[in-house]
């Protein structure tokens, strides 16, 4: 199905979520699915979920429900799942070498060309047979490599340079890890992940604040 313009982030922020659920139901043999089942195991209202749905296509029939292999399968396309994305981590610290490890980046698509970084102790070393390289050569590297996505992985004074790096280099997305937001181009698109506001929300919880 074709998709339909100005889907809200809420809605795209809840797609990885059907895609994670309906992954384990295939796993689990389940060939169709309700939207009102979906509900009860993922969380949302039946209501919500096919209101998700619908701003891409009909997926669903009535009194049938979903095709859970054809419906993960439109989501992994709405996804831009099966493409290719090479990536470079910048940052080989604890969080860079985490990613670096992570075993489903492959599978997602994404293609570690190269990981870079500031100590003299760690470059030269290899995680998962990708060399980590010096970041004097970042800026050389891209211009020689056409690269996708750019994950900052450093301080968050360094954060901001390195960024006009990637910009500049025309590297399209940026998965930030540093605690700061970015400035870019609407053009270039910026995931900021700051791991210390979940633990806050975490901690909200806990205190059984309303």
């Amino acid at each position: 199905m074709e998709k339909k313009r100005n889907v809200s982030m809420a809605v795209i922020r809840r797609l990885p979520k059907y895609h994670r659920y309906l992954q384990e139901l295939m796993k689990n043999d389940v060939d169709r699915i309700s939207s009102k089942e979906l509900s009860e195991k993922i969380g949302f209202t039946a209501s919500q979920i096919r209101q998700d749905l619908n701003c891409f296509g009909d997926f669903g029939q009535q009194g049938y429900g979903y095709n859970v292999k054809d419906l993960y399968n439109e989501i992994s396309l709405i996804l831009g799942l099966g493409n290719e994305y090479n990536t470079v981590i910048i940052g080989a610290g604890n969080i860079g070498q985490a990613i670096a490890n992570y075993s489903n980046f492959d599978k997602l698509g994404f293609k570690l060309n190269a990981i870079f970084d500031v100590n003299p102790k760690l470059i030269g070393l290899k995680i998962r047979d990708v060399e980590i390289l010096d970041i004097d050569n970042l800026d050389q590297f891209l211009k020689n490599n056409k690269i996708d996505l750019g994950v900052i992985c450093v301080t968050r004074t360094n954060a901001q340079s390195i960024c006009d790096i990637l910009i500049k280099n025309e590297v399209k997305g940026i998965w930030n890890f540093a605690p700061v937001d970015l400035h870019a181009p609407e053009d270039v698109k910026v995931e900021n992940v700051h791991l210390s506001e979940s633990l806050l929300t975490l901690t909200y919880l806990l205190n059984g604040r309303r």
